[in-house]
């Protein structure tokens, strides 16, 4: 969602006031600190003109590039400290 974010060049701000989420708990929730709800996934998804679909596809992306990075530093860990949460 931040590289996203960012990608637009939106502020944070923006995004959480568009979405109608506080700035705060979009914070969270793009450094992976909070498990947000679907609805709340959409819902920043949407402002930021994605579907929640997308999203997903997206973190599925990041998530599978970094899996492959990980499994290059350190043979035999299945985990790196992400996750995806719906």
């Amino acid at each position: 969602m931040r590289r996203e974010r960012l990608a637009q060049e939106r502020t944070l701000k923006d995004v959480a006031d568009a979405a109608r989420i506080s700035m705060p708990y979009l914070s969270e929730v793009e450094r992976g600190r909070k498990e947000a709800s679907s609805e709340v996934l959409a819902a920043a998804a949407h402002a930021l003109g994605l579907g929640l679909g997308d999203l997903l596809s997206l973190a599925q992306g990041e998530l599978t590039r970094h899996s492959a990075r990980s499994r290059r530093a350190v043979p035999g860990s299945p985990y790196n400290g992400m996750c995806l949460a719906a």
